[in-house]
C-alpha cells in the first residue's frame, strides 16, 4: 500500500515541476538570467515531464486502489 502513496507523491512533484519548467519556458516564472526563461524548448519539455508526472501519480493510484482489495 505504502508503494502507490509514494508514486502519487513522487508523480506530483515531478508534474509541479514540469509545469514550473513550462512557464519558464513562456517567459511567466523565473529570473531573465536563467538559460530556460523564454526558451522555447523547455516549453515543450515542461510539458512532457508535467504529463509523465500525471501517468506517475495515476499508475500509483491505481496501484493502491488494487492492492486495497
Amino acid at each position: 500500500m505504502r508503494g502507490g502513496i509514494i508514486l502519487v507523491i513522487i508523480g506530483g512533484i515531478i508534474a509541479i515541476l514540469g509545469i514550473i519548467f513550462h512557464l519558464q519556458g513562456q517567459s511567466i516564472v523565473g529570473p531573465q538570467s536563467s538559460f530556460m526563461y523564454s526558451n522555447p524548448d523547455w516549453i515543450t519539455y515542461g510539458m512532457q515531464t508535467a504529463i509523465v508526472g500525471v501517468v506517475v501519480a495515476i499508475v500509483g493510484g491505481i496501484i493502491r486502489i488494487i492492492k486495497r482489495d
